[in-house]
């Protein structure tokens, strides 16, 4: 009689290599998202520059971003002039809420003023234009 061995059976066992490099690429990522090496959406803008800027108090606000080519955006997203007012006043509930206007150095004056008077008339008071410490 004859006898035939039986092969081995192998026992599954996980790659560490690809698991570890999946690790590392994510691990990457996460570190370029937090020190901001690759940008968030929303409009790039270069803040105008003053020797008082100052930091402002944690309170609940809305950011309004001033783009060239008449580009306006609430809070990352595109929003037409006419909106703004009725947007605003659906993120005001119960506590007064805070506009910072963050508006490239290339926009014009005029556009600004326009924009600034159009949340006064909508009864925003408390408007703040963003800029960098020189």
């Amino acid at each position: 009689m004859r006898s035939w061995n039986e092969a081995r059976k192998n026992k599954a066992h996980i790659e560490l290599i690809p698991m570890i490099d999946v690790m590392m690429f994510l691990l990457v990522f996460f570190v370029l998202i937090s020190l901001n090496v690759i940008p968030a959406q929303g409009l790039k803008t270069q803040l105008p520059g003053a020797a008082s800027a100052q930091q402002l108090k944690p309170q609940k606000k809305a950011i309004v971003t001033l783009g060239d080519n008449d580009r306006l955006q609430l809070d990352g997203q595109p929003i037409a002039l006419q909106d703004l007012v009725d947007k605003l006043k659906q993120q005001q509930q119960s506590e007064p809420l805070t506009i910072i206007l963050n508006s490239d150095k290339g926009v014009a004056v005029e556009r600004l003023v326009a924009v600034m008077d159009n949340l006064r008339q909508g009864g925003f008071t408390s408007v703040s234009i963003a800029t960098r410490k020189l």
